[in-house]
């Protein structure tokens, strides 16, 4: 009975179409979450697929000792894909010259992802080969035919193994990305390895097993085997684990779809309280006239908590419908564009899709259907009566919850979530302190003769509870659309111009002093022009105060794997200069090139980048010691710098004051930039200087770039899913107030206002409602920016002041045009026909 009763009042209602706007918001909800999840999770899957290519595989485990056979053997039988390297550093030698060599021996099947490229001759075009090198053949890149003095076919001796030079070896997936620590690389076949004898006690070996297969599988074979690894000898890395600039484009591109489909929620959020409302208030009558006629609290709660049913069930469904033809349309439009796995299915959406249309529909139904239950009885006599429950922070605290819940379990990123949904309470305190000001002001401007403004002010200041509903809702809409307007205009664009189109895509290390003018000008006479030469020399951090500290190599991220004061564990490359880098910003101090020597034995002054000095605890006014070959340098740090990291230019974790280096010899690092076509020049460009390591990091860098490109495509479509989000709020709140603007309307007309005078009152009223709308937006717009831009996405923050023109005036327009449009048919109405409508 009770489910029959909801059901008939459900197809009257739909009908009538009070629940259109509930069901709307409902299928948008779950429309966007799962469109803008499922096209995030492919996109972001085919992004990880791509950069997987740079470690080789899916994951990766590195240790110290060989790797167990039975951990490969488990690996196997899960279905996953396994290979093996060994790499080491040794001396290679020719027949008159020697060199040092980053020697990797690789096994079939190696590498899992990604691919290696060999040239005909050394520099020259590379292309991608199945291959590996046969046992007693070595492949070697271009440096090393001019450091060894050899060609293809001569013997290169390693160890007690001699090789033959089979290959000129371009390009390996894993090479790594390190301007500072490029050996040349050579390659070989695994069993051969061992015949070397290089790998003996003391040798420093890093034994490397690659895995691919599907995410769940290595995730489950990671949880068998984290027991097993030892810290200080293993380290498990996957593609978030990387920390290079495509590793930090990754994770960044992460944050932008999680912040942008996080805003589409939100806004289909406020739509369902704001039309679940209304329902609740046009169904006062009928509750009282249950209650009337004897039915029981508990038969009215079940029928209207059916109802919710009926419509969140019918929501959900045709919105997974929507959700799916929206991205597998904007997935086939993008097709040519972005580089998406069309063919992955990812059920996680899904259940995201799900459990926001549950908890749209329910919490943020929750307070309206509770004062709906409370409405009295005697309502039916006395029309004035309505719901006795009307406790607003119950409302606020469940539609805070609700929303702060959905941000957390859709991007299980609490900083965002945090973000947002602090800029948002912000937001409303500011706005609840607005309308107070606005009700002191429509008392007096809402007086005297009454013209248009005058009626409207007149009309905010008596609604004044529920314009600040409205203003609440239009200034959280227009403030979410402007961060994604900004994100989509300003911060891709930011992150876009970190890399132009000239950005150097060649490092040159190991340059002499003798070398740097021929250098210079040869390059110069070929039309390629050299950036900055910055000095370099290894050096090692060790002691702060006085106070050694760590020098032995350790995993950095590990405080606890070392004893005493935490150090590099490593040598650092140590560079010196007067003049502040570009992309460096001293946050703490003052940078020294105004320093001047004090008493005979001066303390140097010693810049410090911000990340080493918070894990290092280094601060203003610290003694460092460094030491550098045989020598010490004692060092003041008199500066914090803030580094760009994500530009691909040399940085420093020291720089050094240049009077402190006069007595070393240094070796200088330098970049250029050389288009794509003259690729084919490097051979004669290098010629010359065979002792200078050339270095290619142009593919790193167009992997950025198509991750940025990629990234703003997405947004724009976000964009849009936005758009249509924000506008249903904004109708959904002109709706909600349609019952009390009509009996507004039939006593005005009763009264015998003309119909001009009402019209434009209506309007004035929203052009003002819009106006502060757009104003307070823009205000909590910068600080939501600024918190993204300077704790999310590492960028500096910057003021929008475009927006502050902008907003108010859009807010005003929007606002004005959907009100006068959405009132256009309760305005067209004679005084007859009003009186009829509000029996």
């Amino acid at each position: 009975m009770v489910t029959n009763l909801a059901w008939r009042l459900f197809k009257h209602e739909a009908r009538r179409g009070e629940l259109t706007i509930i069901l709307f918001a409902i299928i948008l909800s779950v429309a966007a979450v799962l469109s803008l999840s499922l096209f995030s999770e492919r996109l972001q899957g085919a992004l990880v697929e791509r950069s997987s290519q740079f470690i080789a595989a899916d994951s990766q485990l590195r240790a110290a000792d060989p790797i167990s056979t039975e951990w490969l053997t488990e690996a196997n039988s899960m279905g996953i894909e396994t290979a093996e390297q060994i790499s080491t550093r040794s001396m290679a030698f020719g027949e008159q010259q020697m060199s040092l060599v980053d020697l990797r021996a690789v096994g079939q099947g190696y590498p899992l992802k990604g691919d290696i490229k060999v040239a005909n001759e050394p520099f020259g075009t590379p292309s991608i080969t199945q291959q590996r090198p046969s046992p007693g053949e070595i492949w070697i890149d271009s440096r090393l035919f001019q450091l060894l003095d050899v060609k293809l076919g001569s013997t290169v001796y390693v160890g007690d193994s001699e090789f033959t030079v089979a290959r000129v070896l371009s390009e390996i997936p894993d090479q790594g990305f390190s301007v500072f620590n490029t050996d040349p690389m050579a390659l070989i076949a695994l069993e051969d390895m061992e015949k070397t004898n290089i790998t003996g006690p003391g040798s420093r070996v890093v034994y490397k097993a690659y895995f691919a297969g599907d995410t769940s599988v290595i995730d489950s074979y990671y949880d068998w085997l984290r027991p097993q690894l030892d810290d200080e000898l293993h380290r498990w890395q996957t593609v978030g684990d990387d920390e290079s600039a495509i590793g930090r484009s990754i994770a960044r591109a992460e944050r932008y779809f999680l912040l942008a489909s996080l805003l589409a929620i939100v806004l289909a959020a406020v739509a369902i309280a704001v039309a679940a409302q209304r329902y609740s208030q046009r169904h006062f009558d009928p509750v009282a006239i249950f209650k009337t006629l004897g039915a029981s609290k508990q038969l009215i709660r079940r029928v209207y908590i059916l109802q919710v049913m009926f419509i969140t069930v019918l929501g959900i469904v045709i919105g997974i419908i929507a959700g799916v033809i929206i991205q597998q349309l904007v997935v086939t439009a993008l097709a040519g564009q972005v580089d998406v796995s069309l063919d992955v299915w990812h059920w996680r959406p899904v259940f995201i899709a799900v459990l926001t249309g549950t908890i749209c529909a329910v919490l943020f139904s929750l307070y309206p259907l509770l004062r709906l239950f409370s409405v009295p009885p005697l309502r039916v006599l006395r029309r004035d009566m309505g719901a006795s429950m009307s406790s607003k922070g119950l409302q606020f605290g469940v539609s805070g919850g609700a929303i702060f819940l959905l941000m957390w379990v859709y991007s299980r990123n609490l900083e965002i979530s945090a973000i947002l949904f602090g800029s948002g309470v912000l937001l409303v305190g500011a706005l609840v302190l607005v309308t107070l000001g606005l009700i002191a002001v429509g008392r007096k401007l809402g007086s005297g003769s009454m013209g248009s403004w005058q009626l409207a002010w007149a009309r905010i200041r008596r609604r004044a509870m529920d314009n600040s509903v409205q203003l609440i809702s239009f200034s959280i809409t227009i403030m979410l659309l402007l961060v994604v307007l900004v994100m989509r205009n300003d911060m891709v664009a930011q992150w876009r111009a970190q890399l132009p189109e000239n950005t150097p895509n060649y490092f040159l290390i190991n340059i002499t002093e003798q070398q740097k003018p021929a250098l210079e000008q040869h390059f110069a006479d070929n039309g390629v022009n050299i950036e900055s030469f910055y000095p370099v020399i290894r050096g090692r951090f060790v002691a702060v105060n006085d106070e050694r500290v760590n020098t032995e190599v350790t995993k950095e991220d590990d405080p606890e794997a070392t004893e005493g004061r935490r150090g590099l564990g490593r040598e650092a490359n140590l560079t010196w200069s007067d003049v502040l880098q570009h992309e460096n910003k001293v946050v703490q101090g003052s940078w020294h090139a105004n320093w001047t020597p004090e008493g005979e034995s001066p303390l140097y002054p010693v810049s410090v980048e911000q990340g080493v000095a918070e894990r290092l605890k280094i601060a203003l006014g610290d003694t460092l010691t460094f030491n550098v070959g045989s020598e010490i340098v004692v060092t003041k740090v008199t500066s914090i710098r803030e580094v760009n990291w994500q530009t691909m230019q040399p940085n420093f974790f020291f720089v050094i004051h240049p009077a402190a280096m006069q007595e070393f010899s240094a070796t200088y690092i330098t970049s250029f930039h050389l288009d794509g076509d003259r690729k084919a020049e490097i051979t004669s460009l290098m010629q010359p200087f065979a002792s200078v390591t050339l270095f290619d990091v142009d593919a790193r860098i167009n992997q950025v770039r198509e991750i940025i490109d990629q990234v703003s495509l997405a947004v724009e479509f976000i964009l849009v899913l936005v758009l249509v989000a924000g506008s249903l709020v904004l109708f959904a709140q002109v709706q909600a107030s349609m019952d009390e603007r009509q009996q507004e309307l039939a006593i005005l007309r009763t009264l015998g206002a003309k119909g001009t005078l009402i019209r434009f009152s209506v309007i004035n009223e929203f052009l003002i409602i819009g106006t502060v709308a757009g104003l307070m937006a823009a205000m909590a717009n910068e600080f939501s920016l600024f918190m993204l831009q300077s704790r999310v996405f590492d960028m500096e923050a910057s003021i929008h002041w475009e927006y502050w023109a902008i907003a108010p005036a859009v807010g005003a327009l929007v606002v004005g045009v959907l009100g006068a449009v959405g009132c256009y048919r309760l305005l067209a109405l004679n005084t007859g026909q009003l009186l009829r409508k509000m029996v």
